[in-house]
């Protein structure tokens, strides 16, 4: 089992490193890259991410940062982080329970300090918090903050024995309980990007967490993936399709050790290779993304996932429509769900009522615009006119969204807009 898995990783980054030396940035990316600073041939500096702690660097920009952990229904114990204020803010008055709060949930292969990885005007998380709003920071199950369980240790294969339909189904309401019910019962305002686009749709599918969320902005939103336009993606589907053929899912996958990481900082390194093709490999050729910020992400990235998540994520690339879990034969189905292929998530059955903004890019691979067009036709179909908007960014790929260097004027102002209206 332990040698799937490290061949599995070994495979992945090697794939990626042979996809980034097979490319010239130079003349691939050049002409994307609006970068305020000339980046190429910069190399990232080996060092640890300035944001391993949230609270004492938060505060080195003068903002308030509260670790709290929450426990959800299997037993997971995860890290939710919170920016009560804004750096300026005297909160001595008690607005506390009069700001409005905000629940972000990061993408696959990160965790939330995906939010915060620029500078005080350039990060979604303190722009939030200096808007008035009061800021929650969730990180998933197995991410380095959130790798402790009631029973189980991370070294036991049970400890990663789900997909993101267990993340839908068991972090994403333990944290908008928590939220809700420690700032006064007040709706939480929903962002997800990538992933965290997935999980909401999957809930409301079901009707399910509907009285927690006032509305929800989803930035990248996937939900059906067969159309992806990244080889990279392609690639690791039908690998860890094979793998499933060996095992069920029960191990981590966790590029993050002493090999992974020196690939890494060899990548970036490399005169030949610039950082942002890490990036185009695997989501497309982003078009505002700085040296400073792009390196910040690279040395906080990638964060541990479960094997089976990754399978389940791979079925959706080889698949249409959104499933559950597929266990790969009838009879383990049948046990599973009563039922010999995995239920759909039927996302036409989301509540017309739900204020949504949905904004995706033109260059994004993994949400590419043939996919997220079929969730469009699926979610405006019937909704409420009044309670859904659209916003498409013809040169934003998928990391553009989250840490492009021009977002807090093409998406963010929109966004807090979108928010007080709803």
């Amino acid at each position: 089992m332990i040698l799937h898995i490290s061949m599995a990783a070994s495979l992945f980054l090697m794939s990626l490193l042979m996809l980034l030396l097979d490319s010239n940035p130079c003349t691939a990316l050049s002409w994307r890259n609006n970068s305020l600073v000339d980046d190429i041939g910069i190399p990232c500096p080996v060092s640890p991410h300035p944001f391993t702690m949230c609270k004492s660097e938060a505060e080195a920009y003068g903002y308030p940062c509260e670790d709290h952990k929450v426990t959800t229904e299997d037993g997971y114990i995860l890290s939710l982080k919170r920016i009560p204020h804004g750096h300026d803010t005297d909160n001595s008055t008690g607005d506390e329970k009069t700001r409005q709060p905000i629940l972000l949930f990061h993408g696959l292969f990160v965790d939330g300090v995906s939010w915060l990885l620029g500078t005080p005007d350039q990060s979604l998380g303190f722009i939030l918090a200096d808007g008035g709003f009061d800021v929650w920071l969730a990180n998933t199950r197995g991410t380095n903050t959130s790798r402790k369980h009631t029973s189980l240790s991370p070294k036991n294969p049970a400890f990663w024995d789900w997909s993101w339909d267990q993340i839908a189904e068991y972090d994403l309401p333990a944290v908008l309980e928590f939220v809700y019910h420690h700032t006064g019962r007040q709706k939480v305002h929903y962002i997800g990007h990538s992933l965290g686009t997935l999980i909401i749709l999957a809930a409301f599918s079901e009707h399910k967490l509907l009285h927690l969320v006032r509305s929800a902005v989803l930035l990248c939103p996937i939900a059906y993936l067969s159309r992806t336009r990244s080889d990279l993606t392609r690639l690791a589907a039908k690998m860890f399709m094979a793998e499933a053929a060996h095992f069920i899912g029960l191990h981590e996958f966790n590029p993050v050790g002493k090999t992974a990481a020196e690939l890494l900082a060899k990548v970036c390194g490399d005169p030949k290779i610039d950082c942002h093709d890490v990036f185009s490999a695997l989501a497309g050729p982003d078009c505002c993304l700085n040296k400073s910020t792009t390196c910040a992400f690279m040395l906080h990235a990638p964060q541990p996932t479960s094997m089976r998540n990754l399978i389940h994520l791979s079925q959706m690339v080889r698949n249409e429509g959104v499933r559950r879990y597929d266990y790969g034969n009838a009879k383990e189905n049948m046990k599973h769900y009563k039922q010999p292929r995995p239920p759909l998530y039927n996302l036409s059955s989301i509540p017309t009522h739900v204020p949504m903004l949905l904004t995706h890019g033109g260059q994004d691979f993994l949400g590419d615009v043939p996919d997220t067009r079929h969730l469009l036709k699926t979610l405006v179909r019937n909704h409420d006119s009044d309670n859904i908007e659209v916003q498409y960014l013809p040169d934003y790929a998928h990391a553009d969204f989250v840490i492009a260097y021009n977002a807090p004027r093409l998406v963010y102002e929109p966004m807090v807009d979108f928010f007080q209206r709803h």
